[in-house]
């Protein structure tokens, strides 16, 4: 059984695309997201904030992205981006529960 997972495609007003992400993301599911990742070029704003779970799975994806990725993430996700070093890669916003992350 698939785990829902909402992927909503955007732009910046910059022009940056965007991909907001909500639900559970595991190994259900993470062809959806890859697909969505590889269907788009150059830098990609990945709004995590409506993400309730990310496995290994699921981090696999995002690591294959990371280069060209900068992430908006809630504090529930912190731990699982800082431990696997994710977090180190790309930028990632929302960590410390700041709420300066909506024009990003």
């Amino acid at each position: 059984m698939t785990t829902q997972l909402t992927l909503i495609p955007g732009q910046r007003p910059d022009g940056t695309r965007k991909l907001s992400v909500a639900g559970e993301i595991d190994m259900s599911n993470t062809g959806l997201l890859a697909e969505a990742l590889d269907a788009t070029s150059g830098p990609l704003v990945l709004d995590l904030s409506g993400v309730e779970y990310l496995d290994s799975a699921g981090l696999s994806v995002l690591f294959a992205h990371a280069e060209r990725l900068e992430l908006i993430a809630t504090p529930l996700l912190g731990p699982v981006l800082t431990i696997s070093g994710l977090a180190e890669l790309t930028t990632v916003h929302g960590l410390d529960g700041a709420d300066g992350v909506a024009g990003v």
